[in-house]
């Protein structure tokens, strides 16, 4: 049985008590630390599923990763929207100095099969309108996947697609392109099982998603133009 709202909220609260009774205790030094500054390794742009957790997937620190999250994790090209994605890059990498920026879409995703069935999305017309952004995705593997159904298959395919649709959008912002170009910014596509807890990452070399956990890492980070 699903807990009612009063439970929901006893339940983070009781979880917020145990945090400031036995975890910050432990770590009290590393706060102190990030109470006046951060340096984080990597900004992460993944999805709002509730079950998608980068710090955890990661096993990453507070201050480690600089987190957005979205429906679709979606990065819309630069220019044509000034929302909070466009802005946490621009922060991220001007401001605060990243090197590398982690796209990470994951299996089951809800908002990929709205893509796939945007009959679903009548009543959301913002959410509708948010996925324009990965509608290349669902023509890409439509036209290029013909035997492809709307299965399970055809999901794992759009998914894939459109953490490389979101990678193409992040090269349009100018402070990315840039510091890519010279080798000071990298960026990498994973996609995250969370029944398996499996990573595979794009390699623009292959064109071709690889285990992340393989013997090499796979980079989706063009080749650099210009020395650093």
């Amino acid at each position: 049985m699903r807990e009612n709202a009063d439970e929901a909220l006893d339940s983070i609260v009781q979880g917020f008590k145990r945090f400031r009774r036995e975890v910050f205790p432990a770590q009290e030094e590393l706060f102190k630390k990030l109470a006046t500054a951060q340096n984080p390794r990597a900004m992460f742009i993944t999805c709002a599923d509730s079950r998608i957790v980068p710090e955890l997937i990661t096993q990453s620190s507070p201050g480690d990763l600089f987190v957005t999250r979205n429906v679709g994790n979606v990065v819309p090209p630069y220019g044509q929207m000034n929302g909070g994605v466009s802005t946490a890059i621009e922060y991220a990498v001007v401001a605060l100095g990243v090197r590398h920026i982690i796209i990470c879409g994951h299996s089951d995703c809800g908002a990929m099969k709205a893509v796939l069935h945007p009959q679903s999305l009548e009543g959301m017309p913002t959410v509708k309108g948010w996925l324009r952004h990965a509608e290349v995705a669902r023509t890409v593997v439509e036209q290029n996947f013909a035997r492809c159904d709307c299965g399970q298959e055809h999901l794992e395919l759009l998914t894939e697609e459109n953490v490389v649709a979101q990678l193409n959008h992040l090269l349009t912002h100018p402070s990315v392109a840039a510091r890519v170009a010279s080798g000071k910014l990298f960026i990498h596509g994973w996609v995250y099982d969370i029944e398996t807890s499996a990573i595979i990452a794009y390699d623009a070399e292959s064109g071709r998603f690889l285990p992340l956990d393989g013997e090499v890492v796979p980079m989706a980070t063009p080749r650099s133009r210009f020395n650093g």
